[in-house]
């Protein structure tokens, strides 16, 4: 069988460690395959670097150039971002070139236009890498878990943010010192807001989200909320109850529609998921025959990114002359049974809930604060006083049952405006045991 000809856009870390895989391990590969697969053409702003990675492959300056050049047949894309990165995607789609990407935000933000195209021209658009790192959870959710209805998905997907918390937890440390930590050991950029704001988790259950449950892509509905304003007494006092603190991303199916978010939430420290620590992903995925299953592994880096990058660039190699209709689809579900589904606002979600109030301290105050709770429907689950901040100003703390999110909101509102309360109050959300978690499922 003749060779498959690939096209790398890039060499920066995954681009440069796809090189390696692709040539170290070439015979493996061509084991498995029983055909070679060769770069045959590199693009990158360095040709220096580029005849030094892969000395074999032609280099071609110009990206437009080389996704319509003759001798490629899968075009793997590892610019990254949605300018150049899209184009250049776009016209190989339509140049009949097959794709292969770890651009999560290309797909999350564009994904409706780029997998249209690639059906009408019938090539493969292959992103397991945009998700996870290493992980191989796209395949799961496109084929593993085919038999299955999904349920849920909650993710630890950002190793910048979860290593920044688990600092923050192990040593006691304020955020902005573990930023400048993580800054100085790599882990995070010098401008640190797609990671720790949450951007980056969101991309990937948008992914995730289509994947699972037959939606379009809709990123623009994801709620977003970071890490950037967590207190490390928040994550002290989560302990101390049994939980711990991690940003998530999380859709679930529920019968009003579809949870479509990622923030900080209180997991209980026996779950799997709550003891993945430092710049490692986890995801776990509740789906109707197998129950739970989780996948844990490393979320990025130059050798476990681009172990899914040749994983993709094998399966297309597989299936480079079949037609569209015996391949796995995009987005795992036929193209006509991708139908647009309501993503609830955060409003109309269910959780539970952390709560910290800064009250005075004086009789009738917990009180007050049970009965604002209660007349919205709010049941506490545990209320505990931390201690007396000064001499006149206590701290609570409530674990709030599962409930409407609107109504905590009303709540918090009027507790906010009794007298005795002299801070905004801090409200975390929090993942239920299995149970609860199952109660807030469509079945």
């Amino acid at each position: 069988m003749k060779p498959v000809n690939i096209g790398l856009l890039g060499l920066g870390t995954v681009g440069g460690g796809t090189a390696t895989v692709l040539q170290d391990n070439a015979a493996e590969i061509s084991r498995r395959l029983g055909r070679e697969v060769r770069i045959s053409a590199v693009c990158d702003l360095s040709e220096e670097k580029a005849k030094q990675i892969c000395p074999n492959a032609a280099f071609i300056k110009d990206p437009f150039e080389l996704v319509q050049h003759q001798d490629v047949d899968v075009v793997v894309e590892l610019f990254g971002g949605t300018g150049i990165a899209k184009d250049a995607v776009l016209k190989a789609i339509e140049n009949g070139k097959h794709i292969v990407t770890a651009n999560k935000k290309l797909l999350a933000e564009y994904g409706n236009e780029i997998f249209p195209l690639a059906e009408e021209k019938n090539v493969m658009v292959q992103f397991e890498a945009a998700v996870a790192g290493g992980i191989p959870i796209i395949k799961a959710l496109r084929e593993g878990l085919a038999a299955n209805q999904i349920r849920s998905i909650a993710g630890i997907i950002n190793g910048t943010s979860n290593f920044i918390l688990t600092e923050m937890r192990e040593k006691g440390s304020a955020f902005a010192d573990v930023l400048k930590e993580a800054q100085a050991l790599g882990y995070a950029e010098a401008d640190p807001t797609f990671d720790i704001e949450g951007h980056d988790a969101g991309h990937k259950i948008t992914i995730m989200s289509a994947l699972a449950f037959g939606t379009p892509m809709n990123f623009s509905a994801c709620y977003l909320e970071g890490i950037s304003k967590l207190d490390s007494r928040d994550i002290k006092y989560a302990e101390e109850l049994g939980y711990r603190i991690k940003l998530l991303g999380i859709t679930r199916k529920t019968d009003k529609g579809i949870e479509l978010r990622v923030h900080p939430t209180l997991i209980p420290e026996s779950r799997l998921l709550a003891n993945v620590n430092g710049v490692m992903n986890a995801v776990r995925v509740n789906a109707d025959m197998v129950g739970e299953t989780l996948y844990y592994g490393a979320g990025a880096g130059a050798l476990p990114t681009a172990s899914a990058v040749v994983a993709d660039i094998i399966d297309i190699a597989r299936l480079i002359e079949a037609e569209t209709d015996h391949r796995v689809p995009h987005l795992a579900f036929q193209p006509s049974q991708v139908q647009a589904q309501n993503i609830l606002p955060m409003d109309e979600i269910t959780s539970g809930y952390y709560l910290r109030v800064q009250a005075t301290d004086e009789p009738g105050t917990l009180g007050q604060i049970a009965a604002l709770l209660a007349k919205e429907n709010v049941s506490i689950e545990a209320l505990i006083q931390k201690g007396v901040i000064d001499q006149s100003t206590a701290e609570i703390v409530i674990l709030t049952h599962t409930t409407v999110e609107r109504n905590v909101k009303r709540a918090i509102a009027a507790i906010e405006a009794l007298s005795c309360v002299d801070a905004p109050i801090t409200m975390i959300r929090m993942e239920r045991d299995r149970k609860s978690t199952r109660l807030n499922s469509s079945h």
